[in-house]
């Protein structure tokens, strides 16, 4: 029944990887908790000329911090966490700052800490894991008194995620895994690895300097899991968008908190728990994160009055001219919307 929304999606979905060279792109989307439309398009692999399917794992970016932020909830419901608890109770080894960092300013992206720069951010020399990471900025002077403005920088949640380890006394993946993964069913989700085979993993694409389409250059994000560093299908992603609207799993509570944007007194802010809290021109309430890494371009959007989830993901650095994912929604929600008539 939602067979013109979906021809109008494809047709767009092509236009998009034939205009920008994009090897493989995958979308799932969603209404009313089922999934109505899931396609790979293009190639996962171009050495191999292996196809894009539904399981194609990509690069998800940022996204990774949703899955770190609902962790952070979780716990801190568990009474594992305390939010206005600092950093050094809970990391003695972090360097002290002039202010104290509490978990809630990283959470919400207001610590102080620097962004990073792009050698950082396209840093491919080896750090292993979370806790080496941190002497990237451990050392470094905080920007502004914490809790005064939102600075949106991968370092506090890298930060966030040393102290989650540090507290369940397990790797971060291995916590993520019980929280999140394994209990949402989300079996193709799994933190990127460049040193083992990964089935399914597609491989990854970026532009050189005239824009044509190259291999993105090798590049562990180990240490940078927390916030960048997850692969995922856009079938896993809408599921975990799904969680948000009808899971028992996650509480009341924090479905209600995860999308509550803070104030702060230096300025507004429409970030929150790793997504983007917005209304589109027609005054339709939307959630969104978006992940661009090398490599990897990933969006994911939640419409919660209309149900409606939409995912797509893609092995091309996605830095300029953005993934058609608002495009592809507005097809079902003008179906929605003509039903409802």
């Amino acid at each position: 029944k939602y067979l013109d929304a979906i021809k109008q999606g494809h047709a767009e979905l092509v236009l998009h990887k034939q205009m920008n060279y994009v090897p493989g792109i995958s979308i799932a989307v969603s209404i009313n908790g089922n999934l109505v439309w899931s396609e790979g398009l293009g190639l996962a692999s171009t050495d191999l000329n292996a196809p894009a399917t539904r399981e194609t794992k990509y690069r998800i970016g940022e996204i990774s911090e949703v899955f770190t932020a609902l962790a952070f909830n979780i716990l801190v419901e568990k009474n594992k966490l305390d939010p206005d608890s600092t950093v050094h109770y809970y990391l003695p080894e972090f360097p002290t700052k002039k202010w104290d960092i509490n978990l809630r300013h990283l959470v919400n992206q207001s610590s102080g800490i620097r962004i990073e720069t792009i050698k950082e951010e396209n840093w491919t020399g080896l750090r292993n894991t979370i806790q080496s990471g941190l002497a990237t900025f451990s050392n470094d002077t905080l920007l502004f008194d914490p809790g005064f403005f939102q600075l949106l920088s991968m370092f506090n949640y890298n930060l966030l995620g040393a102290i989650i380890e540090k507290t369940e006394n397990k790797k971060f993946k291995e916590v993520i895994n019980e929280l999140i993964i394994d209990t949402l069913g989300l079996s193709n989700t799994v933190p990127d690895n460049p040193f083992v085979t990964i089935k399914g993993r597609a491989d990854f694409f970026d532009h050189n300097y005239i824009s044509q389409v190259i291999n993105a250059t090798s590049t562990d994000l180990s240490h940078k899991l927390p916030s960048r560093g997850y692969l995922s299908t856009a079938e896993d992603l809408v599921k975990l968008g799904n969680a948000f609207l009808f899971s028992e799993y996650i509480s009341d509570s924090i479905k209600s908190k995860t999308f509550v944007v803070d104030e702060f007194p230096g300025g507004p802010s429409n970030w929150t728990n790793g997504w983007y809290i917005v209304d589109s021109r027609s005054g339709k309430k939307i959630y969104g994160s978006k992940g661009s890494v090398a490599g990897g371009g990933s969006g994911l959007l939640i419409y919660p009055n209309e149900k409606l989830v939409i995912a797509i993901t893609t092995n091309l650095t996605d830095n300029s001219s953005g993934l058609p994912i608002f495009k592809i929604a507005n097809f079902f929600i003008n179906f929605i919307e003509k039903k409802d008539l």
